[in-house]
């Protein structure tokens, strides 16, 4: 698949809102508010035509279209204020051509995504907190002791409502906790291993049985995520399995290819989040496709360059933005880690690119 590009951003507001279609007892039918953030993105043949950094440029358009929501009542902007509602007028105020992506959060644990063809995928995260092994890792390897997580899982569905059907409310969160309840009941505060089909608990494992067990009556679910800790986890879809290990550094860096006025043409700084994506066959003896250990210390030599360095000092590289650092960054872990193909990197939170060179999966909320 062809190398794409991608800039992102996004920024916080607050607001109050009451969905008056639900039921009476619904507990989103009450007036209540929320810490929103709302993120866009847009490819690279479209950043192209920005008259100033990608970056800074969609944070500052995407700030403006949000600031006539903040500390409103979100109900006096549109009818029915749902997360993908919200998404579809924020994409339609946006004064910017060739938005690929945009996304409200208006929880920790709910969300919607809503791509340029007005299709949204909804999502709800939960929680449990469980114990497990891996049987058959070599011996020595730290998870085939007895250890636990709390578990977080992910259930992403397919709302596809479109932007032109009288249609306000799909698949509703409380219809999703409902799906997950009875397997909450089973995950939360046990030993897997103890589960008929999670004898071998790896997080591809975990993921493919939720799949199993929802997907019948779950008509609409498109992607299981399960985070095994807060740096790893796992994506499956039916059909394929997508891994992601992140990390962190610390870096200084100057900009020279700014305008002179730009306040990163001084030396400055940022922490760091990187974010690499795997896609592997599943192997059906040790229940992974690639162990997350094996890609931190694949990764732990381009690694020891970023953090606590100069990065516009690193050798092979001019400029210093995150556009360089990914190629950077990808060119030296190709030949390493083949089952790589996604890179995420973001400066700031929820602020950053993404360079994709095979099938993206599902977005990762904050």
């Amino acid at each position: 698949m062809s190398e794409q590009l991608f800039y992102l951003a996004t920024v916080p507001f607050e607001s109050a809102c009451q969905i008056n279609i639900l039921p009476e007892k619904h507990p989103a039918a009450n007036l209540h508010g929320h810490s929103y953030t709302a993120s866009v993105r847009v490819p690279l043949k479209s950043a192209e035509k920005m008259s100033q950094e990608p970056v800074s440029f969609l944070k500052a358009h995407l700030q403006t279209t949000v600031e006539p929501l903040n500390y409103t009542l979100l109900n006096q902007h549109l009818d029915v204020p749902t997360d993908e509602n919200l998404a579809r007028w924020i994409h339609k105020k946006i004064d910017l051509q060739g938005i690929d992506r945009v996304a409200i959060q208006s929880t920790h644990d709910c969300g919607v995504d809503l791509d340029n063809n007005g299709h949204a995928h909804i999502w709800k995260r939960y929680r449990f907190e469980a114990a497990h092994q891996l049987p058959n890792v070599p011996s020595g390897h730290q998870c085939g002791r007895m250890h636990g997580h709390g578990f977080e899982v992910i259930l992403h569905a397919n709302q596809n409502l479109g932007s032109n059907r009288p249609v306000d409310m799909g698949v509703d969160f409380e219809q999703i906790d409902q799906f997950w309840k009875p397997l909450h009941e089973q995950l939360d505060f046990a030993c897997l291993n103890d589960i008929n089909g999670l004898e071998n608990p790896t997080s591809e494992v975990l993921a493919n049985w939720i799949w199993q067990q929802l997907k019948p009556d779950f008509e609409q679910l498109s992607w299981v995520t399960v985070y095994e800790t807060h740096t790893s986890g796992c994506h499956y879809n039916g059909e394929h399995y997508r891994i992601w290990k992140e990390q962190r550094f610390e870096s200084a860096l100057r900009l020279t290819q700014v305008a002179e006025n730009d306040k990163r043409r001084q030396l400055h700084g940022h922490s760091y989040l990187i974010r690499l994506h795997l896609t592997a066959p599943l192997d059906k003896v040790m229940g992974w496709t690639v162990d997350y250990g094996d890609v931190k210390t694949i990764f732990k030599p381009v690694y020891e360059q970023l953090d606590h360095h100069q990065l516009d000092c690193l050798e092979g590289i001019e400029e210093a933005d995150v556009t360089s650092l990914l190629h950077w960054i990808k060119a030296r872990m190709a030949d390493s880690l083949p089952q790589l193909d996604r890179i995420d990197l973001f400066e700031t939170p929820g602020c950053g690119a993404v360079l994709c060179w095979g099938e993206e999966g599902p977005a990762l909320p904050d």
